[in-house]
């Protein structure tokens, strides 16, 4: 992996029926921004580059949607060891 790289985390929150992504630990001084009904990027204050997102009532989603979710952004993958 690049040292600039950074692996991606996950967490849902059952309860909250909440989706989490994050690259690095939240920040008082990230920047959050709605790009879709219910998708919540978080942008750092310096870099200015996406560094988690969220996706609110995801299972309310899915359940009603009976699909993939499409959502507003673009990602690279590659394999990490």
């Amino acid at each position: 992996m690049e040292k600039n790289k950074k692996q991606i985390r996950y967490f849902f929150d059952k309860e909250a029926d909440v989706l989490y992504f994050t690259q690095k630990k939240a920040s008082s001084k990230d920047i959050s921004r709605e790009i879709g009904e219910g998708v919540i990027v978080r942008i750092d204050a310096i870099s200015k580059k996406i560094v988690g997102f969220t996706i609110l009532n995801f299972l309310k989603r899915q359940r009603r949607i009976q699909e993939s979710i499409k959502l507003p952004l673009s990602a690279e993958f590659e394999m990490v060891r």
